[in-house]
């Protein structure tokens, strides 16, 4: 047995520590925590808000081998994470396997290389209390605000609904977002752009692209300028050459990896952060949880050398860069590879991808400024105060760009770069090609990203490196957000067109308001969002989440109580939920009234019912039950008007007889359908509800027989229960409500029927413990 044990949190970063450690070394995982509060209860004693702790059913075995080896070992080395978390996982450790603090060696490192292993053996220190205490905080915290403000939830809005203190907030961020969309109003306006030739010296003549400073606000005052462009001459007033220069960004933090690997290479946060850990596991980067833009003197000097071998000494440039962000504090060095001189990794195609953009990232860090000269030339309009602009740039010294170009999420097109502008003089006269005038409209408020929202979180301060990704996660799970596309809407435009001595004019088409992969409040976001900022404005409140954080770091540094930060928040949070529990209310919350229905002369409304949003004609307390009609997706209770609810009442709607039965088209929970003799079968959205014909949904029901027909493969008649099936990924066997696996070597018997009653039983004997089939329309 060996006298060292080296416990860290996951199984990767174990395999590859022991690479590292000799022989006296025994490295081990806690696959994460090892306790924590219990799943199904507070977990927290209502007057001292100390947590209780358990250690979950899963991890007994984990906890049982850890705990042999430990009493076995003469030193146990605590190495997980140098966060907040990872400090945490450690106290538990010392707590569960009885281990004494004074004489256990907690190790830290932020790279998984043999020198940083090493180092940190030969330093250790003890475990940080202020570190613990900050991430209990935060635990006790968003369990006393998920558990106490979800039940309310339950009762006031929509059953098994849940609420949380960052993922509430991020919510708010997307729908204040929504609303400014909603509210804007564009208005049109007229950019004007030229063409005009210049002669050279030999007689031929060079492309002058120039526009207006001034842009129309009508469409009239535009065509009205075209006109007086007919016999103006255009000459050369003022020629401009300016340096400048362009710095590169500095290195990765969690958040700029998460925004810029969604904007180059259209990962989401979640799936940055799981790459990213295993690149950190495999010993290929340094750790990537960190507020922090520095790089060691070490990582300086290798990012020089190896620089200035691939690119040559101009393009080396040295830098230190420092932290601005709220409260950063988590590692003390940016996310960067390892060893700089390996510019490419093996591995998947995500990890090689992610690999190369850290790599980029801070070598260029460490590279000279790109050298620009921007030329502005103004020209001059006869009997017009209005003048062109010509733009024209040339990249003198790329520096930096000859590796990394940084994206913004509002990336202007940005026509001046690399744009080269004739030789030209003050004076000089120019024709004129063409002039066109383009109707454009005022943008509005973007649809955030995943990328923006991790900015927007970190500008105000609300969570940190660790909290981005699972808050982002959180609030799609629980259908708060949605990730999706929103359909433009066709917009006229108006082009004029001044080339010779006449105007011309025509209307063209575009798709406006388009856009993809942007976060959508639902409606069960929209009214929760609403109902949380009505009664518990605290918790909705930027700042208290802002602010929230500044104590956590507080804590961290040892400046503060953590128990008496709960006690002070839950003496006012806690009669705040009794009295909202128990307030009554007139409506539910989100319930619209659209107006009333002309044939019953009853009260229309939307609101969130069992399954979603409905529609709702009538009341509780009419002699008649209400009228209910589920919302298709793209209706909004936010947006829906009191015709297009109607409409919803059209369904179910019966179309004829088929085979002596009726066919009924109606919609659900799951979108509209056809429903004949008690069975279901999905309209495709092609066909609409209020319309779809009595032939076509014939066409449909006998499609899906057959479709269903084909799925059947072979009955019993020793036992009716066992059927051979055909699923979309091949033939299994269905028995007494549960699907049994085949095995690919008897996967051609089983689709042509040949299989036998006694190989089939076989099969669902020597299985393992199948899932149960879910019920499908």
């Amino acid at each position: 047995m060996q006298d060292n044990l080296v416990i860290v949190e996951s199984p990767a970063k174990a395999k590859t520590i022991e690479k590292f450690l000799g022989k006296d070394f025994k490295v081990m995982s806690s696959y994460g925590h090892i306790r924590d509060l219990k799943k199904k209860e507070l977990s927290i004693d209502e007057k001292t808000l100390q947590p209780t702790y358990e250690i979950p059913e899963e991890k007994t075995k984990v906890v049982a081998d850890l705990k042999k080896s430990a009493k076995a070992a003469k030193t146990v080395w605590l190495a997980s994470d140098e966060d907040r978390e990872g400090e945490a996982i450690s106290w538990h450790l010392c707590e569960v396997l009885g281990l004494d603090e004074e004489k256990t060696s907690r190790i830290v490192f932020h790279e998984i290389t043999k020198p940083a292993i090493m180092e940190a053996i030969q330093n250790p220190r003890h475990l940080d209390m202020n570190l613990v205490n900050a991430q209990q905080a935060r635990r006790v915290l968003d369990r006393l605000v998920g558990f106490k403000v979800s039940p309310v939830l339950w009762r006031k809005v929509k059953p098994a609904l849940s609420a949380g203190r960052v993922q509430s907030v991020a919510v708010r961020l997307i729908v204040d977002r929504e609303r400014e969309i909603q509210a804007f109003k564009s208005e049109p306006y007229y950019r004007v752009n030229a063409l005009f030739l210049l002669t050279n010296a030999d007689g031929s003549q060079s492309e002058v692209k120039a526009e207006l400073d001034h842009r129309f606000a009508k469409h009239d005052e535009a065509v009205a300028f075209l006109n007086q462009c007919k016999d103006a001459s255009f000459t050369v007033d003022n020629i401009t050459k300016k340096p400048l220069k362009r710095s590169p960004a500095p290195p990765f933090t969690t958040s700029t990896l998460q925004q810029e690997a969604a904007r180059k290479l259209g990962f989401t946060v979640s799936q940055t952060m799981m790459v990213a850990q295993r690149l950190y596991e495999s010993g290929r980067i340094t750790y990537m949880r960190t507020d922090s833009v520095n790089l060691s003197s070490l990582a300086i000097n290798a990012c020089k050398e190896e620089i200035s071998k691939l690119y040559g000494d101009d393009y080396s440039k040295p830098r230190n860069y420092h932290t601005h962000s709220k409260g950063a504090q988590e590692a003390h060095e940016a996310i960067r590879p390892t060893f700089m001189n390996e510019a490419t990794i093996t591995g998947t195609a995500q990890e090689r991808r992610l690999y190369e953009l850290i790599w980029k990232r801070t070598a260029a860090s460490q590279m000279a400024d790109a050298q620009v000269e921007k030329t502005t030339v103004t020209i001059n309009i006869s009997g017009a105060e209005e003048q062109f602009v010509a733009n024209g740039e040339v990249v003198r010294f790329d520096g930096f760009l000859k590796v990394y170009h940084e994206s913004t999420d509002e990336e202007a097109t940005n026509n001046d770069e690399g744009n080269l502008l004739p030789a030209m003089k003050a004076g000089q006269r120019l024709l004129r090609a063409d002039i066109t005038s383009t109707e454009r409209f005022s943008m509005g408020p973007v649809r955030y990203t995943e990328a923006s929202l991790v900015h927007k979180l970190e500008e105000l301060g609300i969570g940190r490196p660790s909290t981005y990704a699972p808050t982002i996660s959180t609030i799609q799970q629980r259908e708060y957000v949605q990730k999706g596309d929103k359909k433009g809407v066709e917009r006229a435009y108006a082009i004029d067109t001044l080339k010779g001595s006449a105007v011309t004019s025509k209307t063209k088409h575009e798709m406006a308001g388009s856009e993809k992969g942007k976060l959508l409040p639902t409606d069960i976001g929209f009214v929760v969002n609403d109902f949380l900022l009505q009664n518990f404005p605290d918790i909705m409140d930027y700042n208290f989440t802002a602010k929230v954080e500044e104590q956590f770091d507080r804590i961290a540094e040892g400046k503060e109580e953590w128990t008496k930060m709960m006690i002070n928040f839950d003496k006012k949070f806690e009669p705040n939920v009794e009295k909202v529990m128990n307030a009554r209310s007139e409506h539910k919350a989100g319930e619209r009234q659209l107006g009333i229905d002309p044939k019953t002369n009853k009260p229309v409304f939307v609101k969130i019912g069992r399954f979603g949003p409905v529609a709702q004609i009538g009341t509780a307390e009419d002699k008649e039950k209400p009228l209910f009609a589920q919302l298709p997706k793209d209706k909004s209770i936010e947006t829906i008007t009191l015709d297009e609810a109607l409409e919803l009442f059209k369904l179910p709607r019966e179309v004829g007889n088929f085979e002596g039965s009726p066919v009924v088209i109606g919609a659900g929970r799951f979108g509209p359908y056809i429903m004949h003799e008690k069975k279901y079968v999905s309209l495709p959205r092609t066909e609409d509800p209020l319309t779809v014909t009595l032939e076509t949904a014939v066409a449909l029901i006998e499609q899906k027989r057959k479709a269903d027909q084909e799925k059947h493969i072979k009955q019993f008649d020793e036992d009716p229960k066992l059927e051979l099936m055909k699923g979309l990924y091949g033939p299994y066997i269905a028995y007494d409500g549960k699907n049994y696996h085949i095995d690919k070597k008897l996967q051609d018997q089983a689709l042509s029927g040949a299989l036998s009653y006694e190989e089939c039983m076989e099969i669902v004997r020597t299985a393992p413990e199948p899932k149960a089939r879910r019920a499908k329309r």
